[in-house]
């Protein structure tokens, strides 16, 4: 009885999911009531264009809901692994081998975010999701 409920691979990748989608989300509503002038500033600063900002709809909204709902989870949480990379390299390099004032890795947020995106690309959504993790893209 015991094995049956530790050995649930399905609850932990939805446990996976919903922390790694959800939180997220909250990034991309903040981009849509607030604009992304901030990230469209940091693209042109680099060198990029700046329509590519309008990309943080797709990797902080869309993908989030996709992962949280577990349609289409592993392209989707690449976009948000993606968005993690794009983000440490834009805009928190200089953070990258700091400490907190508690002692707390500086990039903890983005790194949880980058690695728990990562997990569910290769994990799937398993079978607590809409696609009930049937296929390979799920």
């Amino acid at each position: 009885m015991i094995d049956r409920i530790f050995q649930n691979n399905d609850l932990g990748k939805l446990l996976l999911r919903l922390p790694v989608g959800g939180l997220m989300l909250f990034h991309g509503i903040h981009k849509l009531k607030n604009g992304v002038g901030f990230i469209e500033k940091t693209l042109v600063d680099a060198g990029f264009p700046a329509y590519l900002s309008w990309g943080i709809y797709a990797g902080e909204l869309l993908a989030p809901l996709l992962v949280i709902l577990g349609i289409l989870s592993r392209p989707a949480a690449l976009i948000e692994a993606f968005v993690m990379i794009s983000a440490i390299y834009l805009v928190h390099m200089g953070d990258l081998f700091s400490l907190t004032q508690h002692g707390g890795y500086g990039l903890e947020l983005q790194f949880f975010y980058l690695f728990g995106s990562l997990a569910i690309v290769f994990l799937g959504s398993g079978r607590y999701s809409i696609s009930r993790g049937n296929g390979w893209w799920d």
